[in-house]
């Protein structure tokens, strides 16, 4: 279900989508390339509910590539080709900062973030609003002078989804510590109700 919200987009929508993505992806670089894969300010975005109350100062979003099974078993055999988790790190920074964001097309919009399955900011998350089937809430980005309110559906991915794989192995090859009782949600965004501030 995640990765459909790209079709029948209206060109506006569809425009501000693709002018998302090329600035996510030009973050991403840049933190890979020159700050050693810490996360920007413009890749962590605060996060409010459906009536604009604060439910997290800061979470850090993985983009979700459309080719999250390819991405998710590639990350996979880097993650369990070396046991030195510093060795896995700069292999990862390495191969993040040479051409996985050189291609915005190759992302969809869609965003994962994992979380500690005891983490209130999840249990809000995931908290439906009234009459809807799963939760929403706006992540809001801002980074220098850009910033963008993305509407989005939230849900729990299961673990043999593509993307909860990719996330997962995302996350293990740059924290070696990952608590066992990880969730991961996706964020599927609005296009047509989200705006560049």
């Amino acid at each position: 279900m995640h990765e459909s919200n790209v079709v029948n987009l209206g060109t506006t929508a569809e425009a501000l989508r693709q002018e998302f993505i090329a600035w996510q992806c030009r973050l991403r670089k840049t933190a890979m390339r020159e700050a050693g894969g810490r996360p920007s300010e413009g890749m962590r975005p605060r996060v409010f509910d459906a009536v604009g109350q604060l439910i997290a100062d800061a979470i850090t979003v993985l983009l979700a590539r459309v080719d999250s099974a390819e991405v998710a078993r590639l990350l996979e055999f880097q993650y369990k080709r070396t046991q030195d988790p510093l060795d896995r790190y700069e292999k990862a920074v390495t191969a993040f900062s040479a051409d996985f964001y050189q291609r915005p097309e190759n992302f969809n919009g869609v965003m994962a973030a994992s979380f500690n399955s005891e983490s209130a900011a999840l249990r809000r998350l995931l908290e439906p609003a009234s009459g809807e089937l799963s939760g929403q809430c706006v992540l809001a980005f801002e980074e220098r002078t850009r910033a963008y309110r993305v509407p989005s559906d939230v849900e729990r991915l299961e673990t043999d989804d593509p993307l909860y794989r990719a996330t997962y192995w995302h996350n293990a090859l740059f924290n070696p510590d990952l608590p066992p009782d990880l969730t991961i949600v996706t964020f599927v965004p609005d296009w047509v109700h989200a705006s560049r501030q």
